[in-house]
């Protein structure tokens, strides 16, 4: 439950056109839900946190990897059942037909690896702008891209931008100049953050993917060169983490 929603039914009940039952069936939830095993009975999975939209703007989102597909249809549906947007991340295309059965708006972005469900509509506001070096690094992208979305910002992306062909970068820096915040998303060497860090006046945030050849060390060459970057105003998330580069990005974007 968001702050507007609780807001308006404690004005409901205040004005009596809502009852305390009501009231009281709504709060009953909050701050978290214990989510029991559909196949495990008496086994607790899970407790949803059902605060955090309140707390932090946005709602509890699912980590798939390392659950099953029950597990995370459960979590999902009790997410849903409050009324707020809900999305899942690293999720398979088993998951996703879990989901749907009860959830049939619900959305897979298949290279995102993702599931979202829109209940409530928001109007997009801002800028951000992702910028991605290569084809390889879309399914990291593509995940910041849908995080932000869903959280209400607008996105531009700028797809195969690598250093190796500067001029494809530099053919869209005017657009990508008129975005409130930027996300860098980079395997190989990771260099991109730099240069695009060099080129604009607003918060880059750095996201290494773990595509490269043995020397790349799955993703830790690209991170560590992010972390050394001398361009002012990067700031760099985990390997391959384009949920946390989205999320920071939505939350800039807000201000």
């Amino acid at each position: 439950m968001n702050e507007p929603k609780l807001r308006d039914m404690l004005t409901r009940f205040q004005d009596g056109t809502v009852d305390l039952e009501t009231v009281v069936s709504e709060l009953r939830r909050l701050p978290f839900e214990d989510v029991m095993s559909s196949v495990d009975k008496g086994c607790i999975t899970a407790r949803v946190d059902h605060h955090r939209e309140l707390r932090c703007g946005f709602g509890e989102v699912i980590f798939c990897m390392g659950k099953s597909v029950s597990q995370v249809s459960d979590i999902f549906a009790k997410l849903a059942a409050t009324g707020q947007n809900v999305l899942a991340t690293r999720a398979t295309r088993e998951m996703f037909d879990a989901v749907a059965t009860n959830f049939p708006s619900a959305e897979f972005h298949e290279t995102a690896r993702t599931i979202a469900l829109v209940q409530n509509q928001i109007e997009p506001v801002g800028n951000v702008a992702i910028v991605a070096a290569g084809t390889s690094d879309l399914p990291v992208a593509e995940e910041a891209r849908i995080t932000a979305e869903i959280m209400g910002a607008n996105v531009t992306t700028h797809y195969d931008m690598g250093v190796a062909g500067l001029h494809r970068l530099l053919a869209d820096m005017p657009e990508i100049r008129e975005a409130k915040v930027l996300v860098a998303v980079a395997g190989m060497e990771g260099a991109l953050a730099s240069v695009v860090g060099g080129l604009v006046s607003v918060p880059v945030i750095a996201v290494p993917t773990s595509v490269g050849y043995g020397a790349s060390f799955a993703g830790l060459a690209a991170l560590l060169a992010m972390l050394n970057s001398c361009a002012a105003g990067v700031s760099v998330v985990n390997i391959d983490n384009g949920f946390g580069a989205g999320y920071n990005a939505a939350l800039i974007n807000r201000t």
